[in-house]
């Protein structure tokens, strides 16, 4: 959807700041991302203007002067308190890992969101645990079994009316450990996950899902 609703209507930095504010009002967003939703809105009017057969130095001016009202606009967002790029990691991470998201593919989504490296690290630790330590790998752990159930993979996967050793065979377990590790989960965590007994991996999901 579209930050301003009324594409006709003039655009000023007025209009600019109530988009920002339109926006943040429905989305949680970085900073760089409410920049982005701006840009996008401007460059919707430049090429609307284009179509109409506007003066094309014309067009270009006002987009010059319009982008200009980003930063100050994204920065009062910010004194507002309604952008918050540590708040909104720390929100994400919890969020993404408990829907079976590694540690290394929540920091992929924060870069992607442009949020700053120092600060996404501090709110990953928040959120997620200082790495290497067991409440942290508790939660790496909690993350790939998730994943897995989701692919029906080790604990999950289809099972014999006999009980019998898991995984199958080599085969059915190296596909299973190359799934995890494409999600971004090391050997070790991806390794107990898969190895787990079904009514303890179904367990420590739903303590996970809960936390």
């Amino acid at each position: 959807m579209s930050a301003i609703p009324d594409p006709s209507a003039p655009l000023t930095a007025e209009t600019l700041r109530e988009a920002a504010l339109r926006h943040l009002a429905r989305f949680a967003a970085t900073e760089q991302g409410l920049a982005q939703v701006l840009e996008r809105a401007i460059m919707r009017r430049a090429r609307k203007a284009a179509r109409a057969g506007e003066d094309e130095a014309g067009i270009e001016t006002a987009y010059a002067r319009m982008r200009a009202c980003i930063p100050p606009i994204v920065e009062e967002m910010r004194a507002l308190g309604a952008l918050d790029d540590a708040a909104f990691s720390r929100a994400r991470a919890a969020s993404l890992t408990r829907s079976g998201r590694s540690r290394r593919g929540v920091a992929a989504y924060l870069v992607r969101k442009g949020v700053d490296r120092a600060v996404m690290g501090e709110a990953m630790e928040a959120a997620l645990g200082t790495r290497g330590e067991t409440g942290a790998e508790d939660r790496e752990l909690g993350a790939a079994l998730v994943l897995a159930r989701k692919r029906r993979l080790g604990p999950f996967g289809p099972r014999d009316a006999e009980p019998r050793d898991r995984p199958r065979d080599r085969r059915e377990h190296e596909r299973a450990l190359a799934v995890l590790a494409r999600a971004g989960f090391g050997r070790e965590i991806a390794e107990r996950a898969l190895t787990l007994d079904h009514d303890e991996a179904e367990d420590r999901v739903l303590a996970f899902r809960s936390s």
